[in-house]
């Protein structure tokens, strides 16, 4: 019997023999492929109070599991322990899968966030070598990243950076939405980093890990540790940076790690989801600052990037015959981001592995139509005002402030109508995305623009442009 203190988990004999027996039930229900992709890389943490907690590797084979496998697996857990009412599978921060061996108790957190001893196994491995940085992701290299126009400035940037000590621009702040690379670019840095200056520190993670850091520090009356820890690092990369919005006292201390280390020419990538000049909530003193070096903006991708990142995906499932018409098909109906592209691959691919049918394009359209459908008329509120603020080369605050002079009225007018005409969202909402506004004043801006649309023959332009970069 395994010990049993505060945050730690019983461990015995019996629940690794159970565990045993519900992966012998799956097997011999599953063929080797499924069982090895999908049932294999998981391993038993806790099993308390009617609940067996499995870990998965990766949040996209834990979605998938529990989307796909929950009822057989709940139903192998109960043929062995009648006991078992529900499952849950968690993400473990480091885990690359089990081989379902000798067990050993690292961390893990859990859906709510909070952290307990785990139970795993021996072939586990923390990739971060530090102690406070995030794991990195051994998919996210430079060899596994599709170029193209809209994301090469950044590309080119990430690599340069990766590959020199010293950069003639610091620090590197890659901006855009969700699911385009971002988060890749920052891993693949550190990884080639790491391979061409092994003795260099790197560490990444997220700016809400920073600011919990630093929470922790100040909770505990250790803030010296933390501030020297965080500069005494060679490349400091912090993901989402947009999470220290209002956040005072977050952004008072990343002001000053961020001039200590610029200051002692130790390099600085940072990522948000907008430009520095459109961080609401950041501090003017930081957003200047942000600016100092290069900003590269990673476009939304276009038909033949999102091409080339199908392409390369079924090149590494070769077991599977791809028909190149249905890599066409998704490349034009799913254009919202690439994380979702890549899922509905993976889906595809889980289905024809896990069914034993061919991927056709008949297949294909009958196994994701919910997510063909959504993808109809996908556009967001979020993306139409970032656009057009871009398009209009005005601010994305000044778009949702109160400002009334023509060169912020009218594109927040054309704003409007686009919302309406491209989104499902009523006109109460609309109007409450942009700063509050009455629902009234999304009505009369509909109505002028569609009365503008017939006399001004460039503001017809401007509108037919913007209406053709959200349909591709």
């Amino acid at each position: 019997m395994g010990r049993n203190r505060a945050n730690e988990v019983v461990i015995d004999n019996t629940m690794d023999m159970q565990w045993e027996s519900v992966l012998g039930q799956l097997r011999a229900d599953l063929d080797e492929n499924t069982y090895k992709s999908w049932i294999k890389p998981l391993a038993l943490i806790n099993l308390q109070d009617g609940c067996a907690v499995m870990a998965a590797p990766t949040r996209f084979m834990r979605n998938w599991l529990m989307s796909n496998f929950a009822d057989r697996i709940k139903a192998a857990w109960q043929k062995v322990n009648a006991g078992v009412k529900e499952i849950d599978i968690v993400v473990l921060s480091g885990f690359q899968g089990a081989d379902n061996e000798a067990p050993t108790n690292i961390k893990t957190t859990d859906t709510a966030g909070k952290t307990s001893q785990a139970k795993t196994t021996e072939q586990i491995k923390i990739i971060s070598d530090d102690q406070f940085g995030a794991p990195l992701d051994p998919r996210f290299t430079f060899d596994s990243f599709v170029v193209g126009k809209s994301n090469e400035l950044a590309y080119a940037a990430a690599r340069r950076v990766a590959e020199n000590k010293d950069v003639n621009f610091n620090p590197l702040f890659l901006h855009g939405g969700v699911g385009l690379g971002k988060t890749h670019l920052m891993h693949a840095i550190a990884w080639a980093n790491r391979e061409y200056f092994p003795e260099r520190k790197v560490v990444y993670l997220s700016a809400e890990q920073f600011m919990y850091q630093f929470i922790s520090s100040i909770r505990y009356k250790d803030t010296m540790a933390f501030k020297q820890k965080f500069r005494n690092v060679d490349l400091l990369m912090i993901d989402d940076l947009q999470f220290i919005a209002n956040k005072n006292s977050t952004q008072e201390e990343f002001f000053h790690t961020f001039n200590a280390l610029i200051d002692h020419h130790r390099q600085v990538i940072l990522s948000a989801d907008r430009s520095p000049s459109n961080l609401d909530g950041v501090e003017e003193r930081i957003r200047s600052r942000l600016g100092w070096g290069l900003v590269a903006d990673i476009h939304p991708t276009d038909y033949e990037l999102r091409l080339g990142i199908l392409q390369q995906k079924a090149n590494h499932v070769p077991e599977v015959e791809i028909q190149s018409e249905v890599l066409e098909f998704l490349a034009r109906r799913i254009s919202s981001n690439v994380r979702e592209l890549e899922g509905a691959f993976n889906r595809m691919v889980a289905h024809s592995t896990l069914i034993g049918r061919p991927i056709t394009l008949d297949m294909t359209q009958e196994v994701l139509q919910d997510l063909l459908r959504a993808n109809d008329r996908r556009v967001t509120v979020d993306e139409i005002q970032r656009q057009v603020a871009d398009y209009f080369n005005i601010k994305l605050s000044d778009l949702l402030s109160a400002r009334r002079a023509r060169q912020v009225a009218r594109p927040r007018q054309v704003a409007m109508y686009l919302c309406k005409h491209l989104t499902s969202k009523s006109l109460p909402s609309i109007g409450r995305k942009f700063g509050g506004r009455d629902h009234t004043t999304v009505m009369h801006a509909v109505k002028r623009i569609e009365e503008l649309r017939q006399t001004d023959s460039v503001l017809e332009e401007d509108i037919l442009h913007l209406e053709r970069v959200f349909s591709t």
